[in-house]
């Protein structure tokens, strides 16, 4: 019986977080020693970055199953829970947690243990396994540390950087080095590849996935995300403009909440002082709030905008039908206007119970712009936002975070879609059931033996 699969990692490159399996638990964080008597001479730029950013960085636990596609020594022994680690990023104050896909890709309990040594259960928010980026959440009474975000465009071969991260399960490793190269290609496996990376000889290690590297500054230039297998001095990092762009999408207030403004936004490549917007959707609430191609948002509701993710953490948590205040740069003048946010019509429709009693699948809608982003040749999709332990979909490799484009013959845009099929009077005559999800950049099929109606 045909499932989704992922095929085995090379012996030559991996990534780092989950591509590495211990059975032993990492170290606790020790506390901080009190600095008071340190003289400045010790006080140096590295001390001091690592000192700054080290509230901000979090370590992430969990385990996941391993099958054969994942490992080849799994075919003898069968599919197996093994323990991994790798490393996260808080990039907004409510808890919202930056990391590499493959941390937490397979994860059913994401334990992330934040400086001060407390754990808890973070909730999976939304993932782009093409760029290999995750967000998760945790959710904690206080205000938390967020790490400074600097830029990728202006950096130098041979620059200072650091790198913070889980190394080993060695919770908050710092280690140093400078930049070896710039714009490199590395294919991880025959299946993931990535581009653009910035290669350092930093010290990163399994475990350091997901973790800031830093520029002498203090501000992160990248996130860790691989390294090679049996060298030394070779590791790689998704460059920060390139991650905080793709931030932006995996918190949009469209997929995190449902809500809907109608702004395209991007990033101004080397600057940090607002974001473009390049195009506003036709009859969405941003046609209405008088915002143009070509302005610079740099304020929302009061709050300042650097980049297209700090838009949508702003708009985050807001009620829909409450007026916000935009703050623009048009024409090298400041001009306000209102944006009132919308819920995403497509959203009314509510999953069904037929689709999680046969199939075990919750499915959520995905809007026309944002299914564009996978540059599939299918018309749309449904989101699976939900897997039911040891049913049907689960049992064939299915998992939270994919898209099911097509059942059978018919394509599964809608909602209404998934009913038609499930209802048909002849639905036992094809039954198992032919199914096609969107996994990244593949394209996958299974057979799905569908539960019996109660």
């Amino acid at each position: 019986m045909d499932k989704p699969h992922v095929r085995r990692v090379s012996r030559l490159l991996h990534a780092i977080g989950f591509g590495f399996i211990c059975s032993a638990t990492g170290l606790a964080a020790l506390a901080s020693p009190s600095h008071a008597h340190a003289s400045e001479a010790r006080r140096t730029a590295i001390v001091r970055a690592a000192q700054g950013a080290r509230e901000s960085v979090v370590n992430i636990h969990g385990q996941k199953t391993l099958t054969a596609a994942d490992d080849p020594l799994v075919r003898a022994e069968g599919p197996r829970r093994v323990n991994g680690m790798g490393t996260g990023i808080i990039i907004d104050e409510r808890g919202f947690i930056l990391t590499n896909c493959h941390v937490v890709d397979g994860v059913r309990k994401i334990e992330v243990t934040m400086a001060d040594g407390v754990s808890q259960i973070a909730q999976f928010v939304s993932s782009d396994p093409a760029n290999d980026l995750a967000v998760i959440k945790v959710s904690l009474k206080e205000k938390l540390p967020v790490i400074t975000v600097g830029t990728s465009h202006d950096l130098m071969i041979g620059e200072e950087v650091i790198a913070l991260g889980n190394a080993y399960g060695y919770e908050h490793t710092v280690t140093r080095g400078i930049i070896s190269a710039l714009h490199r290609s590395v294919q991880v496996n025959d299946t993931q590849s990535y581009e653009d990376l910035i290669q350092t000889d930093a010290s990163i290690n399994p475990g350091n996935s997901g973790g800031p590297l830093l520029n002498i500054d203090g501000e992160m230039i990248a996130v860790n995300v691989a390294v090679r297998a049996g060298a030394q001095g070779i590791g790689f990092a998704i460059p920060i403009d390139k991650a905080m762009s793709v931030a932006a999408k995996l918190m949009s207030t469209e997929r995190v909440e449902q809500k809907w403004h109608g702004v395209k936004l991007s990033d101004m490549p080397g600057r940090n002082d607002g974001a473009v917007v390049m195009a506003i959707e036709a009859d969405s609430p941003a046609s209405k709030s008088g915002l143009r191609p070509g302005d610079v948002v740099t304020a929302v509701d009061h709050q300042p905008i650097s980049r297209a993710v700090d838009f949508e953490r702003a708009l985050l948590g807001q009620d829909v039908g409450k007026e916000l205040d935009v703050t623009v740069r048009r024409n090298n003048a400041a001009v306000t206007t209102n944006l009132e946010l919308a819920a995403l019509p497509s959203q009314q429709v509510e999953p069904t119970d037929d689709c999680w009693e046969l199939l075990g699948l919750k499915l959520q809608p995905i809007p026309t712009p944002q299914f564009q982003q996978y540059q599939s040749r299918y018309r749309g999709g449904l989101a699976i936002a939900a897997v039911r332990p040891d049913g049907p979909a689960a049992k064939q490799g299915i998992r939270r975070g994919d898209i099911l484009v097509g059942m059978h013959i018919w394509e599964t845009v809608t909602l209404e879609n998934v009913e038609y099929i499930l209802n048909r009077s002849d639905f036992a005559d094809f039954e198992p059931v032919k199914f096609y999800i969107l996994r990244g950049s593949d394209t996958l099929y299974g057979h799905l033996p569908v539960a019996a109606r109660q």
